[in-house]
Formats: structure tokens, C-alpha cells, sequence
């Protein structure tokens, strides 16, 4: 059996955030066992597995993204929506537009450090739609 929800996050300030919680409160129960996949319906962020505990973590996924991916840099030309636009997209398809979790005993089968991060590229990126599909 197939199930597939919407799930609307709130806006986000750029940067790296945790929302592990709020995706599992709007789940309705899961299977036994299956697989939960998450699609982050927009080119500028991102979704991704990564650490849950120490915000360090985050700070550092911001840091060195910037690094890699800069603002203004003036071999970038799409560049009419803003000088965070274009590495948005770039950053977005580094990390990734979706996550596979296995469902296991009617729960989501992370690791113990492991927590789901919608990664926000943009300056004002607002709200933020998640397909969420979860398979039986």
C-alpha cells in the first residue's frame, strides 16, 4: 500500500534546521515495516540526514557551504532573484531534493544521532512544501 501526504513547514531563516518532530507529529500511523520518502518541493533548500544533537553541526554545514558555493560570485548569471538565488539551486542539488527512511516497528528507523534537517538556502525562503510518501 501506498500513502502520500503534503506536510507545509513553516518559514525558515537561512540555514540548517531540524524538523524531524514536526514531519513525525503530521505522519499518520505507519506501517510495520516499509520506507518513507520526503521530496522538498523547491530548488532552493534541500532535505537531508545528518546530526541531531550538537548545533555546531549546522553552524558548520552553513559555514562550509558558503565556503564552496558563494554569494556574489561574477561567473554565476542567474542572478535577477537575488544574490542568494543561484547558489541556492547550486546547493540544493549538492545535498539533495529527497530522503529514503526505512520504517521499522510502526517508527522511523533513524540512527540514534540522526535527525531529518530541512537545509534553507535562502534569505526569505517561506514556507517550505514536503511530499511525504510512505510505502508498505
Amino acid at each position: 500500500m501506498i500513502q502520500q501526504l503534503i506536510i507545509t513547514l513553516p518559514s525558515f531563516k537561512r540555514g540548517y534546521h531540524l524538523v524531524t518532530d514536526l514531519i513525525e507529529r503530521q505522519l499518520p500511523p505507519l506501517p510495520d515495516t516499509g520506507l518513507l520518502n520526503i521530496l522538498v518541493q523547491h530548488t532552493s533548500a534541500a532535505i537531508s540526514l545528518n546530526e541531531n544533537a550538537d548545533p555546531s553541526v549546522r553552524h558548520d554545514f552553513e559555514t562550509f557551504m558558503n565556503k564552496l558555493v558563494p554569494e556574489n560570485d561574477p561567473s554565476l548569471t542567474h542572478t535577477q532573484e537575488g544574490s542568494d538565488d543561484m547558489p541556492a539551486h547550486l546547493k540544493s542539488s549538492l545535498i539533495g531534493a529527497s530522503v529514503n527512511i526505512p520504517i521499522t516497528h510502526h517508527q522511523l528507523n533513524l540512527g540514534t544521532w540522526q535527525g531529518i534537517y530541512l537545509c534553507e538556502f535562502r534569505n526569505s525562503g517561506g514556507r517550505r512544501k514536503l511530499v511525504v510518501t510512505i510505502m508498505s
